[in-house]
């Protein structure tokens, strides 16, 4: 049956595929509404979610393989093996406040300051390890919203250059972590094709090694 492999929608796709051209494969067409397409060439089926829900896949065993971001793993924390730092859709997890605000650095937060964020978990650990105590706000939508109305005092959030942070009107205060798209696998299917998927993995490393990735 081959590969089962999970990759995100959206940017890392159009980011993945001089990856999967140089492996032979590739020549999918339009696959903006597709869900799942499979590459004879290469021997992989396909499965196009969320980047959210790469991991679920992969973890749950649906995939044997996903390609997810560092973000997206620290966040959610599922049971997968990850194989290689592909390189792709670098970017930070910030800590950011109103270009008005007093707070130069994330120690001068104030006590139970208010923070959204879509990701709760990353923030806590970190505010966690800093010994600050915040209140953190969940939200699913655009976290820069939430300073302007008055609703959080800063926010953590994902920026690749900065721009649409400075464009709201926010500015950096601290880094949480670095992110970047990684392959990730099952840990039974990485155990049953392990020959297979480390191919795979040597593959892709002389890709990265060779700049494919910046065709």
């Amino acid at each position: 049956m081959g590969l089962r492999c999970a990759i995100p929608k959206g940017r890392p796709m159009e980011q993945l595929l001089p990856y999967f051209q140089a492996l032979g494969g590739g020549r999918w067409g339009d696959v903006s509404r597709r869900l799942t397409l499979v590459d004879e060439d290469l021997g992989i089926t396909f499965f196009l979610a969320k980047s959210m829900d790469v991991p679920t896949y992969v973890e749950y065993g649906a995939a044997d393989i996903g390609i997810s971001g560092k973000d997206v793993l620290l966040e959610h924390d599922k049971y997968v093996v990850e194989l290689l730092d592909l390189g792709l859709s670098r970017c930070q997890l910030v800590v950011a406040v109103p270009e008005n605000s007093s707070v130069r650095t994330v120690a001068d937060l104030h006590f139970n300051s208010r923070v959204a964020t879509k990701y709760p978990r990353v923030a806590e650990e970190f505010f966690n390890r800093k010994g600050i105590q915040v209140e953190l706000i969940p939200m699913n939508g655009s976290v820069e919203l939430a300073p302007l109305v008055g609703l959080a005092d800063a926010i953590v959030d994902i920026t690749e250059t900065g721009t649409t942070l400075r464009e709201n009107g926010l500015r950096v205060v601290g880094t949480v972590a670095e992110s970047s798209l990684r392959l990730i696998a099952n840990p039974v299917s990485y155990k049953v094709a392990f020959d297979e998927i480390n191919r795979l993995v040597d593959t892709m490393r002389s890709l990265i090694d060779s700049g494919v990735s910046a065709r």
